[in-house]
């Protein structure tokens, strides 16, 4: 097999770590808004599930919760695994990034100064419109740098999506490689990882420019 033809063949995957890399985002960075504020809640019945949770999934390997996900509904209550993989590699990847940006986001809302919250009480602002207003702004500012290391390892995580054997690049490459006796299949992927994430952080450093106006 050709080089070229192996990084046709791989390139077939690649729509397909795309997809799980931006359903992850589109699912995960809003869900964990939501964990972060029920982790932050201030009735413990509701905050303390909410942190075990998170220290489950903070604490547990994501290959793991992805097997859990894709064949525990079979194991526990013989419900066939689904056809589509794609939708149990979204599932667990979206929760298990929800936990670590809940995480980052409570990190970024603890540390905006109480007086702003006292100062848009006086301005007449509810607490849903100081939050999205004047706080949320101001934390994605802060939070924006550790975002796109989490963006950055997700590009990476990809790959582990082969355990269940859905036929992303890596797992492409994975099988030419064994087929072909060759090493090559995973330079090839390095390359591919290695230009998704230049793109990745290219992007991240210019909403990061654009958002510099926000001075704490």
């Amino acid at each position: 097999m050709t080089l070229l033809t192996m990084i046709v063949k791989m390139s077939e995957g690649l729509g397909k770590t795309c997809a799980i890399f931006f359903l992850t985002l589109l699912f995960a960075l809003p869900l964990g808004v939501i964990i972060a504020l029920l982790r932050m809640n201030k009735n413990i019945i509701i905050s303390a599930p909410i942190k075990f949770i998170v220290s489950v999934l903070r604490g547990t390997p994501l290959m793991l919760q992805l097997l859990a996900v894709t064949y525990g509904p079979y194991y526990l209550f013989d419900i066939s695994v689904s056809r589509n993989k794609l939708i149990p590699v979204v599932i667990a990847f979206s929760i298990n990034y929800a936990a670590y940006f809940s995480e980052i986001y409570r990190g970024g809302i603890e540390s905006i100064s109480t007086g702003q919250y006292e100062a848009a009480t006086v301005l007449g602002y509810s607490k849903a419109q100081t939050f999205i207003r004047i706080i949320l702004p101001q934390v994605i500012k802060t939070i924006l740098p550790s975002i796109t290391n989490e963006i950055v390892t997700l590009v990476k995580d990809t790959s582990i999506a082969f355990t269940v054997s859905y036929q992303e690049m890596f797992t492409i490459g994975k099988q030419i490689a064994n087929s072909q006796t060759s090493f090559t299949p995973f330079i090839v992927a390095g390359v591919f990882y290695y230009v998704f994430n230049a793109i990745v952080g290219f992007v991240m450093g210019r909403i990061e420019k654009s958002m510099s106006y926000y001075k704490q």
